[in-house]
Order: structure tokens, then sequence, then C-alpha cells
């Protein structure tokens, strides 16, 4: 496993809660670091990954971090409700997004800067927790596309596995001992620019996801020794509610 060292500048926030979540981690996983060299060393970049754990954000951060990188997230607008974790998650250069909103396009406005900006921007696709009852990645949407076609960025695409048994989905306690496996891959940058020389239309930004989803898959499918689906799980035609915990139910009785 080679790591590379950070030569961006660490914003306050970050040394925080690295010094608190990397012994955390260290303690609680081993880990297979493979191939995040491909991450660039420098310059704007989108980094996706599957999405199978609530703990993702912080196993994903150690290995962006370990290969010399500042990650910044689009996470979720409900952590933003509490004005001591908004202030901190603000320092800490990370975006906002109302998720099945039209206020979203604040989101990727503020992602496509920071790209521009030069930075390292993490995105799930997925936009949630894979519903695929065996974790698989499911259909993607459309955010990490559109960045990157609005800005000509490489995208990297990182398949990992394992964290799940630390958190499982929707799970409220982790499970630490005895300690888990970490792995995790990336991959050659996902083959866009034929893309680029046509306006980003409905069909090219699918076409653009769709790239996304099927590099991010192989990688999941050769860490896990296996084959994925022939079709991408797609929660609304499943009739799944698309964020949230699909397991818990509904009150109607109101």
């Amino acid at each position: 496993m080679r790591v590379r060292r950070l030569t961006e500048r660490r914003p306050w926030t970050f040394l925080v809660a690295a010094g608190i979540l990397k012994p955390l981690l260290i303690t609680s996983s081993s880990r297979t670091w493979i191939d995040g060299e491909k991450i660039p060393p420098t310059g704007g970049c989108i980094v996706a990954v599957n999405h199978i754990s609530h703990v993702d954000p912080l196993t994903m951060a150690h290995f962006v971090f370990d290969h010399g990188r500042i990650p910044r997230y689009l996470a979720k607008s409900g952590l933003f409700e509490n004005k001591a974790l908004a202030g901190f998650l603000t320092s800490a250069g990370q975006i906002p997004v109302e998720r099945l909103s039209r206020n979203a396009i604040g989101a990727y406005d503020a992602a496509v800067a920071a790209v521009r900006d030069g930075d390292c921007v993490v995105i799930y696709p997925e936009g949630t927790l894979t519903r695929d009852p065996e974790l698989w990645p499911m259909k993607g949407k459309s955010g990490a596309a559109r960045i990157a076609l609005a800005t000509g960025c490489p995208v990297i695409p990182v398949g990992q596995w394992g964290a799940h048994e630390i958190l499982p989905p929707y799970a409220k306690v982790p499970d630490l001992f005895p300690r888990k496996h970490l792995i995790m891959k990336a991959g050659d940058p996902v083959p866009l620019e034929d893309l680029l020389e046509s306006p980003p239309s409905t069909e090219i930004i699918a076409a653009a996801t769709d790239r996304i989803m099927v590099a991010i898959t192989a990688l999941v499918a050769e860490l896990r020794g296996t084959a994925p689906p022939t079709d991408r799980f797609d929660a609304r035609q499943a009739g799944i509610e698309q964020i949230g915990n699909p397991n818990k139910k509904k009150d109607t009785s109101r």
C-alpha cells in the first residue's frame, strides 16, 4: 500500500477531525488501499465511489488523505441544521445539498466552483446508500456527470468494500470488534472526452452517468470476486423511497 504526502493546506477543522477519527479508524479496522495514486496529486477532480455505509465519508476521507488530497463532499443538508456542526462542516469546505429538491442546483454550482478552484470533490453518484439487496452499486444520479461535463475534470472511480461490516446500512450502533477489513481501489479516469464535444443534453448526461457507474461497479466486482447483477438496481422502479431508511415503516395513521 503506497501513500502520498499531503501538500495541500490543511483546514483547522480537518486537522481536528483527523486527529480524532483517524486513530479510531486505525484501531477498529485494517486497510488495503489499491491504486490510490491514480487520484491526481493536484488540480480539480471528482472521486466517484459506491455507497454502502454511513461511515463511508470517514473511510473515504482516510483513503483520499492517504493519497495526498483533502476531500470535499456534497453533504446532505440535514447535517447543517445544527449550527455548531454547520459551522464546522462549512469551515471544512463541505457543500450542503438538498436531495430531490430544486435547491440542489446551489450544491451543483458550489461543486463546479470547487473543482475549478482545484479541489478534490468526493461524490457518491447513487445519491444515498445503495438499496440493492446485495449492496451492489445501484442506478446513479446525474450530479457527478454534470459536474464533470461542465468542468472537463477527470472522474476517478473508486470501488470499496468492508465499511458495511463496521456499520451496516441504517444501523445505529457500529460493530468495532473484531477489527474489520476495508478495501478500496481507484481506477483509471472514466473516459468522457468524446462526450465533452457535444452540448450536455439529457442523453449525453445519461451516457456519462452510466460510464461512471459501470467503472465503479467493475471495481466493486473485482474486490468482491464475483459478478454484479446484469441490471443495476433502480429504487424508483422498485417503488422504494429514494432517500432515508427504506425499511422504516411510514406512519399511515395521520
